[in-house]
């Protein structure tokens, strides 16, 4: 009976789970339920899981527990034939220290009053390039039961089952006899240089003159296109000062990405025209409110 009880407890206490992505923000909430603001910069809001538990002292992070969480992770994912996610230790950093807000709070949430949104969080502690990020958080009795309870859960499964992410973060705090748990997931980006990202671009470039059967374009380097690059990172807008500047001499074409040899679909037409003669490239990699986590800031001038 006692055994039964504890079981029923710990399905009570595994709650919540969150995923994001750059063109729309979802949140899953404990009952499933999603908000969403498709490509409209609405946010989603989370509601708090609350929880009663007596007043515990804050313990250390579990790595054993981290560890158990991550193999059975894995171990799932390879049943359904997925790669294994491997551990990224500033998106580590960030699970650990919502975990610890966790016991603090003695409850669980995926944001707390006065804590940065998840993508922020990760941002702050991990120099990885993402474009896409969620969470799981639970409380349970052991990391065994804890794997087990996440999925038995849909939206928890979903995301430790989520065949994009390939990065996880895991945060585990023993206070009492109880674990709270944290899972962070992403989906990591190579990191390139900016010669190897004006590379890409350039290569993207040449392939659409080649399809519209066009004559290549001449490549020029300008290092006013890099600065204006960067003035948008700066302002976190794509319409600059010397942006506008640069217009006046030449066909300006700008975007953000996480994926900077994706170029707009409308910038196809501007690029296949038979008038044009060269172009020069310009990049910027930076954090921004806009992208948290990190983007590529690109100007495309035309001649």
């Amino acid at each position: 009976m006692l055994k039964a009880s504890r079981v029923a407890m710990a399905l009570l206490l595994v709650m919540g789970a969150a995923s994001v992505r750059p063109s729309s923000r979802l949140m899953a909430s404990s009952d499933g339920k999603r908000s969403a603001g498709e490509g409209s910069g609405q946010r989603a809001t989370l509601k708090p899981v609350v929880i009663a538990s007596p007043n515990i002292p804050l313990s250390d992070c579990d790595p054993q527990a981290e560890q158990v969480l991550l193999d059975l992770a894995n171990q799932a994912r390879a049943k359904a034939g997925l790669h294994s996610l491997v551990p990224d230790a500033g998106l580590s950093r960030a699970a650990r220290a919502h975990a610890q807000a966790m016991v603090a709070k003695r409850q669980l949430s995926h944001q707390f009053d006065g804590e940065l949104p998840l993508p922020q969080r990760l941002a702050d502690t991990s120099e990885t390039l993402l474009d896409q990020e969620g969470e799981n958080v639970a409380l349970d009795f052991d990391a065994e039961s804890g794997h087990k309870h996440l999925m038995l859960s849909p939206p928890h499964r979903a995301n430790l089952l989520k065949a994009s992410y390939n990065v996880i973060g895991l945060g585990v705090i023993r206070s009492g006899d109880r674990l709270y748990i944290v899972q962070d997931f992403g989906h990591a980006l190579p990191n390139y240089s900016a010669a190897e990202v004006k590379e890409r671009i350039a290569a993207t470039v040449a392939q659409t003159r080649h399809h519209a059967r066009q004559p290549q374009l001449a490549r020029r380097d300008l290092p006013t296109t890099d600065n204006a690059a960067c003035s948008m990172a700066q302002a976190d807008k794509l319409g600059t000062s010397p942006i506008h500047q640069l217009a006046q001499r030449y066909t300006v074409l700008t975007y953000t990405s996480f994926h900077p040899e994706t170029l707009p679909v409308t910038a196809e037409r501007t690029l296949t025209s038979r008038t044009l003669r060269g172009f020069s490239v310009g990049t910027c990699y930076a954090h921004t409110q806009t992208y948290p986590t990190g983007a590529y800031w690109v100007v495309l001038a035309l001649e």
